[in-house]
């Protein structure tokens, strides 16, 4: 049988390592290279094509969820598993949506971690045991973009469009914008019904 090759990308060291050190225990894997950032991991996989991607969701400049979109665009056959201390449902419908395949708590043990490589191989899709989550309610999920949840987070704080508009510097047209694609994207007509929906999903 041969190695499953895989890449992994987390903006912390002694994170790189410790995979490093765990996957080494995998005898069905190999690493071909670890990454500190989103820049480094597609350099790398323009040299060598791993089988799977794992990777950190929050890194700074291009998050997980960026580089995760770019790879389905560019490298469709890379299968993508997403590494977080994060089980919010947002973070893992936002991870799904963008291409990943699987999803992985930090406290992930070894033997989850080998269920996951092996479930994620065989083209199917892997959830952490820890996350009370299924396949449809994923699907289900709005995708926001990051200043569509900073935005959302304010509206939920009680501030007005013209307080968000100074808060992120932008223009209050623009903020009501976001807030009309919000309503869109919840399937809700206001602002009550779009906190409720936010919160019982966890995205607030």
């Amino acid at each position: 049988m041969d190695k499953i090759k895989i890449l992994v990308v987390d903006d912390h060291p002694m994170v790189l390592e410790g995979m490093r050190s765990m996957l080494a225990g995998i005898p069905f894997v190999t690493v071909t290279g670890l990454a500190q950032n989103a820049y480094q991991a597609i350099e790398h996989l323009k040299e060598i094509l791993p089988e799977i991607v794992i990777t950190d969701i929050n890194m700074p400049e291009i998050s997980g969820i960026e580089l995760s979109s770019k790879i389905r665009k560019e490298y469709p056959n890379v299968k993508i598993i997403a590494m977080s201390t994060y089980n919010e449902r947002s973070y893992v419908s936002q991870m799904v949506q963008a291409g990943a395949s699987g999803y992985l708590l930090k406290s992930a043990s070894r033997e989850e971690m080998e269920e996951a490589i092996l479930t994620v191989s065989s083209g199917k899709l892997y959830m952490s045991l820890e996350l009370d989550i299924s396949r449809e309610e994923i699907k289900k999920m709005p995708v926001l973009t990051t200043r569509e949840r900073e935005v959302l987070v304010l509206i939920a704080e009680g501030l007005t469009n013209p307080q968000i508009a100074e808060r992120l510097f932008v223009s209050p047209h623009t903020v009501d914008s976001h807030r009309k694609n919000l309503l869109t994207k919840f399937e809700v007509n206001n602002t009550a019904g779009l906190i409720k929906w936010a919160a019982k999903n966890g995205l607030i």
